[in-house]
């Protein structure tokens, strides 16, 4: 009971001790003799408080990321989805433009040969009975394209047209081994037959039928033409001539020629719906390096 009593006294003492402080303190404004304490109170309050701040902030920054990741990933989606449209469109201008420079070749060859042509794509690599070698061109009859025609592009002598629908044809390579074209040595009047030896079309074999007739390496060969010029019209670049054979006693001589025309990497075609009127003879194969 005196504890009891004892302890209301002393806690009254101290409310009123306090009381008197405060009013003073407040009453004295920045002369309190006070303010000392004070600012002792401040400083360590304020201190605790940053302390817990810093503690706290790492953790709301973490919940709030926890919290918007959802947002952050669709942002990243469509960010990566935006990046693949532009390297689509950069790739598709890319081939647009290769494309272009193709079909380029094609008519500036066309023009000086005096082949009307009629330009088109290859779509698909195509196997035929009888035939290794052979691609499908967006091409038909739609179009004019006949079996039997020519085709070229920018670069020399693809091939010929095998068959023909209505939108599409399927056109026999020079490179394939079932495959004969007549030829002919620039500068001259030896003539001889180009065939497929397959080796993915890297190479042709060119047979010349006088076998006393010079034949060396780096000798260019350029189609003889067909009657009518069909399948083949004169004067399309065949290829340029890497290794001769020795044959002796053979009544022919044997070279292998590289092609001009890339018949593993073909896009854009033409087919010759209309030969030249006269052989343009030597007039389309491409510029020696060095000559003007």
């Amino acid at each position: 009971m005196r504890d009891s009593r004892r302890a209301r006294l002393i806690l009254g003492a101290l409310l009123a001790a306090a009381l008197v402080i405060l009013t003073i303190d407040h009453r004295t404004g920045e002369s309190s003799p006070l303010r000392p304490l004070r600012a002792a109170g401040a400083y360590l309050f304020g201190t605790a408080e940053q302390f817990g701040g810093g503690v706290v902030r790492p953790v709301s920054g973490f919940v709030r990321a926890i919290l918007t990741a959802p947002g952050a990933s669709d942002r990243i989606e469509a960010l990566k989805e935006e990046n693949a449209k532009l390297r689509a469109s950069l790739l598709t201008g890319k081939l647009n433009a290769d494309r272009a420079k193709e079909l380029d070749q094609l008519l500036g060859l066309a023009g000086t040969g005096g082949y009307k042509v009629v330009p088109g794509n290859v779509i698909a690599r195509r196997g035929q009975p009888g035939f290794e070698e052979a691609v499908q061109i967006d091409l038909g009859t739609d179009d004019g394209v006949r079996p039997e025609m020519t085709v070229l592009n920018g670069d020399g002598l693809v091939g010929r047209v095998l068959s023909a629908s209505s939108s599409t044809s399927t056109v026999v390579l020079l490179s394939d081994p079932a495959s004969a074209a007549g030829a002919r040595l620039e500068g001259g009047k030896e003539i001889g037959v180009v065939h497929g030896v397959g080796e993915n079309g890297r190479l042709v074999q060119f047979r010349l039928l006088d076998s006393t007739a010079p034949l060396s390496r780096g000798g260019r060969i350029v189609s003889f033409g067909s009657q009518n010029a069909k399948p083949y019209v004169a004067g399309v670049p065949i290829g340029v001539i890497e290794r001769v054979e020795s044959t002796p006693g053979e009544l022919t001589r044997i070279a292998y020629a590289r092609p001009y025309a890339d018949l593993t990497a073909l896009d854009v075609v033409g087919v010759v719906v209309a030969g030249p009127k006269r052989d343009p003879r030597d007039a389309v194969l491409p510029r020696k390096e060095g000559s003007r």
